[in-house]
């Protein structure tokens, strides 16, 4: 875990450092800007929500990382073209869900982040959401610009790649985050024991 914390250090730190140098041409968002300083002094420098990525979720609504601040974070990357690993991810989703007692459900967010922007549009996601039964207040599906995602991907260790006009190859990895948006764990593979991953959102959910 230190190794991922050091290499999610990183990656924040790059993109912020670039993402502060094409805003400072952004001459009318210095009062917004301002007050999301103020938000987010209680940021850790390991925290997600220094990312300043715009997302749309499947509801065809703008989001930033830092709106979720406060939840508990379980996260995947997948595409829903996917008809191999991609299906058996979501099922990990949907088990790992169903293992949280309601009471703690409140305070948990299920995200699911498109590697595949193009395809995945708000509708499609609003589709794979519908037949997946993924539709109560804990599930969101969200897709950005090609890069942000790419860049996000490096911060939670995921590789990927298009192999394919329609498919890609990618890490199967389910990541943990804290309400302050730290990374806490990680759980690797396809329909492995998640009874660790389970403990850890039940133990951080108030």
């Amino acid at each position: 875990m230190n190794i991922i914390k050091i290499l999610l250090l990183g990656a924040i730190i790059v993109l912020s450092s670039c993402n502060k140098e094409k805003k400072q041409e952004e001459v009318a968002v210095s009062e917004s800007k301002s007050k999301s300083k103020e938000h987010n002094t209680s940021i850790s420098e390991l925290s997600i929500y220094n990312l300043p990525s715009i997302w749309t979720t499947q509801d065809n609504k703008k989001i930033e990382l830092k709106e979720l601040k406060g939840d508990v974070l379980v996260m995947v990357m997948i595409y829903t073209s996917c008809k191999a690993a991609c299906p058996r991810l979501v099922a990990d989703m949907r088990d790992i869900e169903a293992q949280i007692p309601e009471s703690k459900k409140e305070n948990i967010k299920l995200l699911l982040v498109s590697i595949d922007p193009e395809t995945d549009t708000p509708e499609r996601l609003k589709k794979f959401s519908i037949e997946n039964e993924m539709e109560s207040d804990q599930w969101l599906f969200l897709r950005g610009t090609k890069s942000d995602t790419r860049e996000f991907a490096a911060v939670l260790a995921v590789n990927y790649k298009k192999i394919s006009p329609m498919d890609f190859s990618h890490s199967n990895i389910i990541s943990v985050f804290d309400q302050g948006g730290e990374l806490v764990h990680q759980q690797e593979g396809l329909g492995v024991n998640n009874k660790e991953t389970v403990n850890k959102i039940i133990e951080l959910a108030h």
